[in-house]
């Protein structure tokens, strides 16, 4: 039993593990949806085992009690991000204004096998937001309205941003730069009734030039193409807010040969049925992130890294910092 765990020790194991680790790194890179968590958590588990080994087999790691601690703090970091990519969540989100969330809404999701997060629970409503820019469009803060129902009823505000994220249920939504504006349209066909929904349009103002979606509407197979016309009084030379409140739109509706221009409010008749311009409202974009090994990471590095100190403060406390001193003093002191 003790040569198999002094063979686990090994150091060639120890860099094959690293090697592992690296090749898996490189290959998980962007999160791509082909790449399996397993390249990166079997060389995890691989590194665990060999450091295990290590701390059993090795007098001088465990009858020092500091650098036992360090080296049991690093074991538990490997088994910690091991266990978070078999655990985790990554996903994109775009919620407009008013809207609730819903699971469903998840985009680009990207979940590990032992993922079992309560994502059902989560709810809040997003409200308005602002981003500012200053000149020649350079992104600064963003102020992301989002309302939590309480247990007593009442609602909490709070506000999300790049660096603030919303924390419900462990997981943690952050702002992106990618945020637009959405026409709210109701589609009243000939025989039927009336359909309400949003149209999002492309991210603003990274695509100021294209803003433009389509749409099919039920029951029929005519596709119809829109265009918005924005004024949001964005300037190239000058700080800007971007807010919905401040922001107007005319919609451009093409559908065959019919081209018209809604404003909110207006409607049009198209061959299946009206098309009515509502109003024009908002979007905002997050990304999602979940991993439950987080605090336990930044508890465990911590005192990986005080029982590291506390090896090297014995270390040091036992060694004389310099002869030279001594005998300075020994030499004045003849004098």
């Amino acid at each position: 039993m003790v040569q198999i765990l002094q063979a686990l020790a090994s150091l060639k194991l120890t860099l094959l593990g690293m090697v592992l680790l690296g090749i898996g790194a490189a290959l998980s890179y962007g999160n791509p949806e082909h790449v399996s968590v397993w390249v990166l958590v079997a060389p995890l588990a691989l590194l665990a085992i060999n450091l295990a080994a290590a701390i059993i087999t090795n007098p001088r790691i465990n009858r020092q009690p500091g650098l036992l601690v360090f080296h049991v703090g690093l074991l538990g970091m490997v088994l910690l991000a091991g266990i978070g990519r078999l655990t985790h969540l990554d996903a994109h989100l775009e919620i407009a204004q008013g809207q609730a969330f819903s699971p469903e809404l998840l985009m680009d999701v990207r979940e590990g096998p032992w993922h079992a997060g309560a994502l059902d629970k989560v709810a809040f409503t997003q409200g308005r937001f602002t981003v500012d820019y200053a000149p020649e469009l350079r992104r600064g803060l963003t102020h992301s309205q989002v309302f939590m129902p309480q247990p007593d009823g009442s609602v909490l505000e709070v506000d999300v941003g790049d660096d603030r994220p919303l924390v419900l249920e462990r997981y943690r939504f952050y702002t992106t730069h990618n945020k637009g504006f959405a026409p709210v349209l109701t589609w009243i066909p000939a025989d039927g009734e009336a359909v309400s929904g949003r149209v999002h349009m492309p991210s603003y103002p990274l695509f100021e030039y294209k803003q433009d979606n389509h749409w099919t509407p039920p029951g029929t197979e005519e596709d119809i193409k829109f265009w918005l016309q924005l004024d949001t009084g964005m300037t190239l030379e000058d700080s800007w807010v971007l807010d919905g409140r401040n922001s107007r739109g005319v919609l451009v509706v093409t559908s065959g040969d019919q081209r018209v221009e809604l404003k909110p409010g207006e409607e049009t008749r198209l061959p299946h049925g009206r098309l009515r311009f509502d109003y024009l409202t908002t979007w905002m974009g997050y990304r999602v992130f979940y991993d439950p090994t987080i605090q336990w990471l930044f508890f465990v590095s911590v005192a990986g890294v005080f029982g590291l100190g506390q090896f090297f403060w014995k270390k040091l406390s036992l060694t004389a910092w310099t002869d030279d001193d001594s005998e300075t003093a020994n030499k004045r002191g003849s004098v």
